[in-house]
């Protein structure tokens, strides 16, 4: 089970920490993602990490300007945004896949397990 947390309204400029905790014991060696939703848009790819590794990945659409992080002992993933702008209004939801081995995993598809998703509303 993924469960978000951190969503809300903030303003443009503001940064924003989002949270994924991971419940079960396999999510510690699994690879934990966020992905986005834009209303009428399709769900795209922001961010993911392997949690025994750390190693990351992120969209270019949000690189330089947010960082994954992860604290195995809870299970849990952060994503940090900063220099929030309206583009960044989404439902931001946590994903997981039991794999970390080979490139960080981008794709919606190779995900598993998802989260209910958190709104995140940037305001100008």
């Amino acid at each position: 089970r993924l469960v978000e947390s951190g969503g809300g309204l903030v303003q443009a400029g503001d940064s924003l920490r989002l949270s994924c905790a991971a419940s079960g014991r396999t999510f510690s060696t699994a690879t934990l993602g966020w992905f986005r939703q834009a209303p009428g848009k399709e769900r795209n790819f922001v961010a993911a990490i392997t949690m025994s590794e750390g190693r990351t990945s992120y969209a270019d659409s949000v690189k330089g300007r947010s960082t994954i992080s992860r604290d195995n002992a809870k299970i849990t993933t952060y994503l940090e945004i900063r220099s929030l702008n309206a583009e960044d209004t989404a439902v931001y939801y946590c994903a997981a896949v039991l794999l970390a081995w080979g490139p960080v995993r981008t794709k919606e598809s190779e995900y598993t397990y998802w989260g209910q998703g958190t709104q995140v509303t940037v305001s100008s």
